[in-house]
């Protein structure tokens, strides 16, 4: 566990990393510090890990400083296969590449930080309380355009349970992408019935 000092150091480094990172993406950056901040109040809320859900929350973009061209270039070095061209997949990747690159850039952070970074992209079926905390925050943030989807779910923080918050957002999620007409890759419909299955339970 972090001394209170070298978690100050350690939150003052990701503070100055990622206003490096995002210097060009002012909007990315302030999204960023918005879903870190949506994200303690839900990891409060949830009794998740307050410190990991800050940590995870402003790091969770640090890959969207990166081209299309250098996304996929990254994705293919690392090996990353959705079963798919890693083109009709680009939304996702930087979740991914985010996740590779950090844990040798801060290994005193906890695994599970790192997985909520790489899954906010792109949900599983084994979801941590953290990895939902970050998908949900990124979707719900104060900054995001009010849509009948987010007021609700925004609504919904602290009256369901993480699960049914979380699940209401991957819904939202997986339509949006079907309404825009875009790729749907396969594994997100997976965890969505995964969910719904256990819902049902």
């Amino acid at each position: 566990m972090c001394s209170a000092a070298s978690s100050d150091e350690l939150l003052a480094r990701i503070e100055a990393d990622i206003e490096a990172q995002l210097s060009a993406k002012r909007k990315r950056l302030k999204h960023s510090r918005a879903v870190a901040k949506t994200a303690v109040e839900l990891a409060d809320l949830y009794g998740v890990d307050r410190h990991d859900a800050l940590c995870a929350g402003l790091l969770h973009d640090y890959a969207k400083a990166y081209s299309n061209d250098e996304l996929l270039e990254k994705a293919a070095e690392l090996g990353f296969d959705y079963g798919c061209d890693l083109k009709l997949v680009l939304p996702i990747l930087h979740g991914p590449i985010a996740a590779r690159e950090l844990r040798e850039r801060y290994p005193e952070l906890d695994d599970a930080v790192f997985s909520a970074i790489e899954r906010h992209t792109v949900a599983t079926c084994d979801m941590s309380p953290l990895d939902m905390v970050i998908f949900i925050a990124d979707g719900i943030e104060p900054g995001r355009p009010a849509t009948p989807d987010i007021e609700r779910q925004r609504a919904e923080v602290g009256k369901v349970p993480l699960e049914e918050l979380f699940l209401d957002a991957l819904s939202a999620s997986i339509g949006f992408v079907i309404e825009t007409k875009r790729y749907l890759w396969p594994g997100a419909l997976e965890s969505y019935n995964r969910y719904v299955l256990d819902r049902n339970r």
